[in-house]
């Protein structure tokens, strides 16, 4: 997969607007009611990881789940990391 161009993630992001741009990252924080329904999502989060062969990085704050996503062995973002983010968020 190969980069994206500055223009080209600003377009994208503007698709995503709960996400954030952080660098060479997109991150989303999530907050449930409880650790359990923090887990919970995140176990979602397993299978179109797995499917689209793309995984994020994820921190668990009690409640708080925090997704960052970025294509580690491409230096920054790619398409993988915008449908990554439109999946995840249709969680």
């Amino acid at each position: 997969m190969s980069l994206l161009g500055d223009e080209e993630i600003r377009q994208k992001a503007k698709q995503i607007p709960q996400w954030n741009l952080d660098g060479k990252n997109l991150t989303r924080t999530f907050v449930f009611q409880d650790f359990v329904k923090a887990i919970e999502f995140v176990n979602r989060l397993v299978e179109p990881a797995q499917t689209s062969q793309h995984h994020p990085d994820v921190t668990i704050s009690y409640n708080k789940v925090t997704v960052s996503l970025t294509t580690h062995d491409a230096g920054g973002l790619t398409e993988k990391d915008f449908e990554l983010a439109q999946v995840i968020s249709g969680l």
